[in-house]
């Protein structure tokens, strides 16, 4: 499934695009001053209940960053947004108007990047993973992936099996986060291809080949040492991948 990158920054979806931007959650003290302006008095409240201050800042980057990005979109001020979560978690976004166009989004955090998905009329399921060492990947595996799944990965050299593990994790969590059940839908109930280098696409879901083939599956190369993968229900659509972003460079482009 062909994902096209694009250096030209661009807050127009056009037909059936899909637009993805990851973003470098790091900023100075005065860029998280910045985005900090944006968010609503519970975001601020749920900010402020990190624990540890790196964590804090994180959780205000990557939730300003959303409302820049939503409100860059929607052509709205960011911080005029009403961000919601469905019966399941998963977030939306409140728009005024019955009439108001359909606007999907789904949202990933891990390590220092936190990547954004963003649909006219498609609900969309994204995921990112730092890929690192797991000491209990067998573990892992057996209780999380399918039986065909786990034999998959473990057939390969021990060298690529780290990056196998999050191709395969990152692909489950974008179709769950995609359909919008949360822990309703056991993650061993389908199959991905995990081999790196293999076309990213469901085998499988609930053991229904059919099934399968009325969603897609997209893997995108956002970092050095990441795994990423966005999941939707329709027939391939165009995706069109930002380069990976600064925070400061985010506010900049939108004023």
């Amino acid at each position: 499934m062909k994902v096209s990158q694009k250096a030209a920054k661009s807050f127009k979806v056009i037909g059936r695009e899909i637009h993805v931007w990851p973003v470098s959650v790091w900023g100075s003290d005065s860029v998280v001053t910045r985005f900090e302006s944006l968010l609503s008095p519970d975001e601020l409240t749920r900010a402020a209940t990190f624990r540890f201050e790196n964590l804090r800042r994180s959780f205000v980057l990557s939730r300003g960053a959303l409302r820049v990005l939503i409100g860059s979109f929607l052509q709205a001020p960011p911080e005029k947004l009403l961000l919601i979560l469905g019966s399941h978690g998963k977030p939306g976004v409140a728009q005024p108007g019955a009439g108001s166009p359909a606007f999907e989004f789904n949202v990933s955090h891990s390590g220092g990047i936190a990547i954004f998905a963003f649909s006219s009329d498609c609900a969309v399921g994204i995921d990112i993973e730092q890929i690192r060492p797991l000491e209990d990947m067998r573990k892992v595996a057996t209780h999380f992936f399918s039986r065909e799944e786990s034999e998959d990965l473990f057939s390969l050299p021990p060298d690529e099996r780290e990056r196998a593990f999050f191709l395969c994790w990152t692909r489950k969590e974008a179709y769950v986060k995609a359909v919008g059940e949360g822990l309703s839908i056991p993650l061993d109930s389908f199959q991905v291809t995990l081999r790196p280098g293999e076309p990213a696409r469901f085998l499988h879901l609930n053991h229904d080949v059919s099934l399968a083939q009325a969603w897609t599956l997209h893997n995108l190369e956002v970092a050095s040492g990441y795994a990423a993968a966005l999941a939707y229900r329709d027939a391939p659509r165009p995706v069109r991948l930002q380069p990976l972003i600064e925070m400061e460079e985010l506010l900049n482009l939108v004023g």
